[in-house]
């Protein structure tokens, strides 16, 4: 009995383990992209320039980070940004969201929390013995953050919105310019013309 509750230790200790160790972690989004271009989508080079609404205005110093990450990404899918001889307006909206409780965590405990699938070991007994087994009871009790990115493209020659994009991504991290680059990423993958319907994007990051 000793071997065993010891080689079930070793086991679930070690996983822990590993995953503390990793060098990256995973950014998933869910994105849903829309393309409706009125002549022929965007072809490498292309210039852009950014737009803000009035509130976006207001909080010129993060909006401008946002908006530095965003050319990067657009970069990357041969957008290029020069204001003065623009063709099309990009607008970069960023939700970011603290939640009590995570969606992984059932509510047993009471607490509104994260839910954390670690494992536990249980004792049971009985008539003919006693048995044991894993189960999954760690709960701690962390931030949430819920994550909603949404780019909109606009064509200045007819004011009409050509290109938007969704990302939606949670986790308990709270490092929002971390993750971002990946959503943005995420959110341009397909650009000029994306696949219809919601797609599950994976992105690694350095942790």
């Amino acid at each position: 009995m000793k071997r065993a509750l010891a080689a079930i230790f070793s086991i679930a200790f070690m996983g822990i383990f590993m995953a503390g160790c990793s060098t990256v972690r995973l950014v998933d989004s869910d994105v849903t992209a829309f393309s409706r271009w009125s002549a022929a989508p965007p072809g490498p080079g292309t210039a852009y320039r950014f737009e803000r609404l009035p509130s976006q205005q207001s909080v010129g110093n993060q909006q401008d980070l946002v908006e530095g990450l965003a050319r990067t990404a657009l970069a990357k899918v041969g957008m290029e940004f020069n204001a003065p001889v623009a063709r099309y307006s990009v607008q970069v909206l960023l939700n970011n969201q603290r939640v009590d409780r995570s969606p992984y965590d059932g509510g047993v405990d009471g607490f509104g929390g994260f839910g954390f699938g670690g494992p536990g070991v249980f004792l049971g007994g009985g008539n003919r013995g006693a048995a044991f087994g894993l189960s999954f009871p760690l709960r701690f009790s962390e931030p949430y953050y819920k994550r909603e990115l949404s780019i909109f493209m606009r064509d200045l020659s007819s004011n009409q919105v050509v290109f938007e994009s969704r990302a939606l991504h949670d986790g308990v991290w709270n490092d929002t310019l971390a993750v971002l680059p990946a959503m943005l990423d995420s959110a341009l993958r397909g650009f000029p013309q994306p696949p219809p319907g919601t797609r599950r994007i994976n992105v690694e990051i350095p942790r």
